[in-house]
């Protein structure tokens, strides 16, 4: 008798503490229960909404001239601010002067955009544009694809390089095929209308230099 009074016992106190952590666990789930029901988390999650565009350090202004790569340059016209949901958004308004095209850019996507040349960077082009050009062996196709992406890199002087390696000395249509002379005028009038920015000069003296570092316009004096 004394054996099974003693199991008795600690069968009983192992109940008592199950019936203890059940009641425990009880308790929290009504009180996670309740929090649930107040927050109105049952029926939707929480959702943070954002109140801001989260913004790089503004660097430009209004009248500011930048270079869009896949456009060129262009001049800042307006900030602006606009409610897309429930978030702010500010972006800049950049009209690109040779394409008569209006650009909108989030402030938050401005590394896209990069500031005008310095003199420094521009003189440094005006020496590239006077090295002999690069011939190269591989496939006009390949070539082209390059000189494209170099257009489009927003690269100064890589657009430099195009210029100088497409450069023929003439303006004889017969001289180039017509994708070699669209990419050499793209790339050209890329070029130039940043020189015509930076310099503060009209487009007529801006093609005089451009020509005379290619050799163009000594080219042309001798055509005549």
């Amino acid at each position: 008798m004394p054996k099974k009074n003693k199991k008795v016992k600690v069968l009983r106190k192992k109940r008592k503490r199950i019936s203890k952590i059940k009641t425990k666990m009880k308790s929290e789930i009504k009180t996670d229960e309740k929090k649930t029901a107040i927050l109105g988390l049952d029926e939707k999650p929480e959702i943070k909404k954002i109140k801001k565009q989260p913004t790089e350090k503004r660097i430009y202004s209004i009248k500011d001239y930048v270079v869009y790569p896949k456009h060129g340059v262009g001049k800042i016209t307006a900030i602006e601010k606009a409610a897309i949901g429930q978030i702010d958004i500010q972006f800049y308004k950049i009209f690109i002067e040779k394409e008569k095209l209006t650009l909108t850019v989030p402030i938050n996507q401005q590394s896209k955009l990069r500031p005008v040349s310095s003199i420094n960077q521009i003189n440094k082009c005006i020496s590239i544009l006077k090295t002999k050009p690069k011939i190269k062996r591989t496939m006009w196709s390949r070539r082209a694809q390059e000189y494209d992406q170099k257009i489009n890199s927003g690269k100064i002087y890589e657009l430099a390089e195009v210029v100088k390696d497409l450069n023929k000395n003439t303006d004889i249509i017969a001289d180039q095929s017509y994708s070699e002379r669209q990419l050499f005028e793209k790339a050209y009038e890329r070029l130039k209308s940043e020189f015509e920015v930076v310099l503060k000069v009209s487009p007529e003296d801006v093609q005089k230099k451009m020509d005379k570092a290619l050799g163009r316009t000594a080219f042309l004096e001798n055509a005549k």
